[in-house]
């Protein structure tokens, strides 16, 4: 776990940086009366460190000089399956946010999302989006409501030192779940840590098993062109992931003690050297540097091993969106900054290398591997435009950054894909602690709980 001390240096340097930034907010706004418009945008999660909240005060100094009539203003934010709904209902949200593309179709339907249709339109790019990508926010009308900023694939994300301390080659990671036990195995005998972890709790444990599942070739949804769903969770992929999770846990003692692990808390203890191997997005080497304080020469990534007759690589991403609540100015104003802060770095060479070149100067990452959300010819163009900025270890990556494109990417499950993930995080959750766990009766009660759901 992160160590409370070093919560408190950050959240007090954060504090800080904030203070300023509303300081200076407070200044230059003085209400309608300047003739500003007030915008309330999403930054980091909680406890991000002081560099970050500098580079985002650099990005916010560029954008205002550009658009003098907006005043942006920064607000933390983590989206968490189990608390969003919440807080959209309460109106605590930023004017503008983001949101995985596993709920965009749910809020889109519910009316909770902004068109932006015209919008994206008259800025000339919707063309330019990966249809399968643009599909997360577009409704049976052709209607869109959100950009499509940030897509990943699934990766393995491994400990270096540990790699080494084991006695295992951190240039030669598993590439089969076999290899995965045994370096697990191997990692706890000789250092005392956790070999293989994987996140159980607040949805990430269905997340999980559903991109474990896939990689054996399994699938846990089946859509029908009338927009009906059926549950295919008891199969054999399924099946495959949970044993490899209980024989990890009981049979090689090298899962580790902690099994109530979400994104967030997962994230702390592989930050920390407490964790070998562990199942997550590409994207997420970002959020270990900036957020958890991983040392990058630690840190190793690779793709997620496949097997099966239909194997597949869980991919997903986020989507930027505005409040459904906000007025004609404030929304313009919104995909102003979206425009400007998310999709003008993935269309423009100058864009890209401001980006890259405030991010760097203020010790951000720069370089993550992701996936596309436009065309992979440009994506690839634009790490060209970068190159000079570029400052994470993608040597480290390499195993990662040559076979991704060799898989197949699959989507997450369409319907009702929180819900069904939180049902499948009890089921990991039970084989975790219960050594005579019945995985067959856990996965037929599953299957038969979450169509229930979807017939609703």
């Amino acid at each position: 776990m992160t160590s409370p001390r070093r919560i408190l240096i950050a959240g007090l340097a954060a504090a800080a940086t904030i203070g300023a930034l509303a300081g200076c907010s407070a200044g230059d706004t003085a209400g309608p009366s300047n003739g500003k418009v007030e915008l309330r945008v999403a930054t980091f999660p909680p406890g991000a460190d002081a560099a970050a909240y500098e580079a985002f005060a650099a990005q916010e100094k560029q954008f205002e000089a550009e658009h003098k009539d907006i005043d942006v203003i920064g607000v933390e934010y983590e989206w968490e399956g189990p608390t969003f709904a919440v807080q959209l209902a309460g109106g605590s949200l930023p004017d503008v946010f983001t949101v995985p593309f596993t709920d965009s179709k749910t809020l889109l339907e519910n009316g909770q999302l902004m068109d932006v249709t015209d919008e994206i339109e008259e800025l000339g790019y919707t063309d330019s989006f990966n249809p399968i990508v643009l599909d997360g926010v577009t409704d049976g009308e052709g209607r869109i409501f959100g950009f499509p900023r940030q897509a990943y694939a699934m990766g393995l994300h491994y400990n270096r030192d540990l790699f080494e301390q084991a006695g295992l080659d951190p240039d030669a990671p598993p590439t089969t779940w076999d290899e995965v036990r045994q370096y697990a195995k191997q990692i706890s005998e000789k250092t005392g840590k956790a070999g293989y972890a994987q996140m159980a709790i607040n949805n990430t444990g269905g997340w999980q098993l559903t991109a474990q599942t896939v990689a054996r070739g399994g699938r846990t949804q089946t859509d029908a062109q009338d927009g009906s769903a059926t549950s295919t969770i008891d199969n054999d992929g399924t099946r495959a992931a949970l044993e490899f999770l209980h024989a990890l846990r009981f049979e090689d003692d090298s899962f580790g003690s902690k099994v109530d692990l979400d994104w967030g808390t997962i994230n702390q203890e592989f930050a920390a050297g407490n964790i070998g191997m562990y199942t997550s997005g590409s994207d997420v080497y970002t959020a270990l540097v900036r957020d958890f304080g991983l040392k990058p020469e630690s840190y190793g990534l690779t793709v997620v091993p496949t097997e099966g007759a239909d194997p597949g690589t869980l991919g997903g991403g986020d989507i930027a969106v505005v409040s459904p609540t906000v007025d004609e100015k404030t929304k313009a104003a919104a995909v102003t900054w979206i425009d400007w802060y998310y999709m003008q770095k993935l269309l423009d060479k100058d864009a890209a290398i401001l980006d890259a070149k405030t991010l760097n100067e203020s010790g951000q990452a720069v370089g993550t591997p992701v996936l596309p959300v436009l065309s992979r010819e440009l994506y690839e163009e634009s790490l060209g435009w970068i190159e000079p900025y570029i400052n994470v270890p993608r040597d480290q990556m390499t195993p990662f950054i040559d076979s991704i494109w060799d898989q197949t990417p699959v989507g997450e499950p369409k319907k009702k894909t929180q819900e069904v993930y939180a049902l499948l995080d009890t089921v990991v959750q039970t084989v975790l602690t219960d050594e005579n766990a019945d995985i067959d009766a856990l996965l037929a009660q599953a299957q038969t709980d979450a169509q229930a759901k979807l017939d609703e």
